[in-house]
């Protein structure tokens, strides 16, 4: 409050206001926490467990629900399989029954749809078709004459040494006839060491270890040259 004089005497209070301001600041909201990111699902470390062992221990070492889950990862990416698997063959009885199950039948499993029936069905194909197939015939070597004769049609005219394997399986037919290694006219190294591993990658139950003698062929051509009658010119 202010006084001021007036006339007269009198004194008159003057009331002086204060404009306040008509809108109070709220407090700030505490900020929200932001979103988490979404935890991986457990079953992706179930799947990559599944495929190391599969590529390690080989696929003797899974199970059938093993396997049926794994060959219903692609048709079921972000679903656990093995459930699924399970359920699947408690259903129809094992692997082979699943995969040729009518489709009418797989339909009525809960979770199954078009895309797993198309891969379980792509499965029961390809097995049929390896069934069916025909093994490519073979050239047999059932006896010395026959290894013989077919090492004089490969590689009897040939000028360098060769080292040959002929790789056979227990029915002494013909795998793989491979050239390890082509020296000089008269020598070729030889590596024990890569004769096994191929024989090994190849599953090979025999070997026949050949090679050639490109000077000796030499001779006998120049006897034979020598033998032969020249007619003179007159």
């Amino acid at each position: 409050m202010t006084a001021a004089r007036a006339r007269g005497g009198l004194k008159l209070a003057i009331a002086k206001t204060v404009r306040r301001g008509m809108f109070v600041p709220m407090p700030a909201k505490p900020s929200e926490p932001k979103d988490q990111p979404a935890e991986t699902p457990h079953y992706h470390g179930h799947r990559e467990r599944l495929r190391e062992r599969f590529h390690g221990a080989g696929p003797d070492a899974l199970s059938d629900y093993e396997l049926l889950e794994m060959a219903l990862f692609p048709a079921l990416p972000r679903r656990d399989t093995k459930p699924l698997a399970k359920t699947l063959l408690k259903t129809f009885g094992s692997f082979a029954e699943v995969i040729h199950a009518p489709e009418t039948r797989l339909r009525e499993i809960d979770g199954i749809g078009d895309a797993a029936i198309t891969q379980l069905k792509l499965i029961a194909a390809a097995a049929s078709r390896i069934a069916k197939g025909q093994l490519q015939q073979r050239t047999m070597l059932s006896s010395w004459n026959d290894v013989i004769d077919y090492c004089r049609t490969s590689m009897a005219f040939a000028d360098k040494e060769q080292f040959r394997i002929l790789f056979l399986d227990k029915r002494n037919q013909l795998i793989s006839d491979e050239v390890q290694q082509v020296g000089t006219v008269d020598h070729t190294p030889v590596y024990p060491r890569e004769v096994i591993k191929r024989a090994l990658e190849l599953s090979a139950t025999a070997i026949l270890l050949v090679h050639n003698h490109p000077r000796a062929i030499r001779r006998r051509r120049r006897r034979i040259s020598d033998r032969t009658p020249r007619r003179s010119n007159s």
